[in-house]
């Protein structure tokens, strides 16, 4: 379960949110809503332990991520608004190396089969820098198809993706779901997602 508790956002001289609270548990999505600059990307930044709040508090499993971020961040996979991928490396070498930061050992075979699942396959060996922003934002994807962490927070997880990449994401998604997963996401499209429970949770309001 994460639950966030009376949580304040501060950036600059400039109160982006307070008094937010919710709880998500096993099987849950979240939506977080809002025109550009009311803090959606920040609060993702707050749930992951990025950024500290103003006030108020993120727990996991009851236990504040401060107090035990190693165990929190085992089980977060957080891909931000920017892909956190490197140029000069290709599709096969930069998912092989998140991977491993993560603590997880992947074959070059499951990260083949993670970049065929979003449709990038054939750029596996290709330097990301000659990639376009949807190709390299597909490969940042891929990731989910490589973890088996319970949370996940995705900053804009369709943007730059042509029709068919969102639904195989959103099927992506649902399976994670009903395997008892959570996902937090932001996103200014309507997806058809399938979750025991659906939050949205507005800001700038």
């Amino acid at each position: 379960m994460l639950t966030v508790h009376d949580l304040a956002c501060v950036r600059g001289d400039r109160l982006l949110f307070k008094n937010l609270s919710v709880v998500l548990n096993a099987g849950g999505l979240l939506y977080v809503l809002g025109d550009n600059g009311s803090g959606k990307s920040s609060l993702l930044k707050l749930l992951c332990g990025l950024l500290t709040p103003e006030t108020g508090s993120v727990h996991w499993c009851a236990q504040n991520i401060s107090h035990a971020p190693e165990v929190y961040q085992s089980n977060l996979t957080y891909i931000g608004h920017l892909n956190g991928i490197k140029d000069d490396l290709s599709a096969l070498e930069n998912l092989s190396f998140s991977s491993g930061i993560a603590g997880k050992h992947v074959t070059a075979s499951e990260v083949l089969d993670a970049l065929q699942a979003i449709g990038i396959e054939r750029y596996a060996h290709v330097a990301m820098s000659e990639l376009s922003q949807g190709q390299k934002r597909r490969v940042a994807l891929a990731r989910l198809w490589l973890t088996s962490s319970q949370l996940w927070i995705l900053d804009e997880p369709f943007a730059a993706l042509d029709a068919a990449a969102i639904t195989t994401l959103a099927a992506r998604l649902t399976e994670h779901l009903a395997d008892g997963g959570m996902a937090v996401i932001t996103s200014h499209q309507e997806v058809n997602i399938n979750a025991k429970s659906t939050q949205s949770l507005r800001l700038g309001h």
